[in-house]
């Protein structure tokens, strides 16, 4: 077993300053076990709203709740919103002698009651798969190629990984999608994600989709909708302020797990991925995903023009202006489109981020910098 131990320790220091945290991601994420890696530390209560009599159990969630005491998770909380009004009343009572962790995999009804039943109540964090500094550089290539996924990485074999992903794909497509509210066609929604994958680190244009899948545009963007809410897709938007250059205003689309992307494309092997002409913009992805993870900005842009300059990230930490410009070469050199970014966005600093394993320094703000070693360059 992997332990977590910063998303334990941040999760730890957010139940110790708000009576409710809600630890929303996909399905399969890890979630659950850090709950109850969190309950083997003091005492408390686990509640699974997708086993059978837990529901029962919580029909009158405040004779139920009000005299428990320690953590007390609820997972999968979305399930019955009659919860999340009794939760704000519990959270406003002058003895707070529990603590509740809401564990959730995204859904229209999980949003809607947190924005307005436990407003300023609750904190949320955001958990994906594993990341690149929670397991040995030596995998971080099985990383990329298995994706975060805990079963898909830590699978026995590369065939056993991808017969867990594909599995993950039908039961996120015929089962989980209904569980979680969306009344969308698995059929077509696999015929829509595959599709997705090909676009994979392109311009999101719902109309040029609709086209090539014969549906309507309006479905295209309930589509992306669904799986974006899930986890499953980003959708980066671009960044645009009132200037006279011509802007794009388009947004870019991910697939967020480059092993669900590597399912999609029949990639199992490390040799398939090598050979397969989706190696650069899944490496994109993959650096995307590290990169947010690394720095944990609340939003992100990428920024384009229509004459050509662009870069794939940028956004503010820590009252800096940061962009990221990702390249899978092995001879990171500053560009044009570049040096038009420092300028455009006023970037205080800006890494050129590749899979190399040399740190250096192209210009006054601008510093090559190994994936691996992203981290450690923060």
């Amino acid at each position: 077993m992997i332990i977590r131990e910063e998303l334990l320790g941040r999760l730890r220091k957010a139940l110790s300053r708000s009576p409710i945290v809600m630890l929303v991601g996909p399905r399969q994420c890890g979630k659950t076990t850090l709950a109850k890696q969190l309950m083997s530390e003091g005492s408390g209560r686990y509640f699974d709203l997708e086993q059978h009599g837990t529901a029962e159990q919580l029909a009158e969630p405040a004779l139920a709740l009000q005299d428990l005491k320690g953590l007390i998770v609820l997972d999968e909380a979305q399930r019955q919103p009659i919860l999340f009004p009794q939760l704000r009343v519990l959270a406003d009572r002058s003895r707070k002698q529990a603590r509740f962790l809401v564990l959730g995999s995204a859904s229209p009804e999980l949003a809607r009651q947190a924005s307005e039943s436990l407003a300023g109540r609750v904190e949320i964090i955001e958990v994906r798969g594993f990341d690149s500094s929670e397991i040995p550089e030596r995998a971080q290539a099985n990383l990329w190629l298995r994706g975060s996924f805990p079963r898909s990485f830590l699978a026995r074999s590369n065939e056993a990984s991808l017969a867990w992903r594909n599995d993950f794909i039908t039961t996120f497509l015929e089962r989980d999608l209904g569980n979680l509210g969306f009344g969308i066609s698995p059929v077509a929604l696999r015929r829509f994600w595959r599709m997705l994958a090909h676009y994979h680190g392109q311009q999101w244009n719902a109309d040029q989709m609709s086209t090539a899948l014969g549906i309507s545009a309006s479905s295209a963007r309930n589509y992306v909708d669904a799986l974006e809410q899930t986890y499953m897709v980003r959708r980066l938007q671009p960044w645009f302020i009132n200037t006279k250059k011509r802007l794009v205003k388009a947004p870019k689309v991910y697939l967020r797990d480059t092993g669900l992307l590597h399912a999609m494309e029949g990639i199992g092997t490390k040799d398939q991925l090598q050979t397969h002409p989706i190696i650069g913009a899944s490496w994109e992805g993959f650096a995307v995903e590290e990169v947010l993870s690394a720095f944990k900005p609340r939003e992100a842009w990428y920024y384009a023009t229509h004459n050509g300059a662009e870069l794939d990230l940028f956004f503010l930490h820590k009252g800096k202006r940061i962009g990221v410009e990702i390249k899978r070469t092995t001879a990171p050199t500053i560009t044009r489109s570049m040096q038009v970014a420092l300028e455009d966005l006023k970037l205080d600093k800006l890494y050129f981020v590749y899979p190399g394993t040399l740190r250096a320094k192209l210009a006054a703000k601008v510093e090559a910098v190994p994936l691996s070693q992203l981290r450690e360059a923060l």
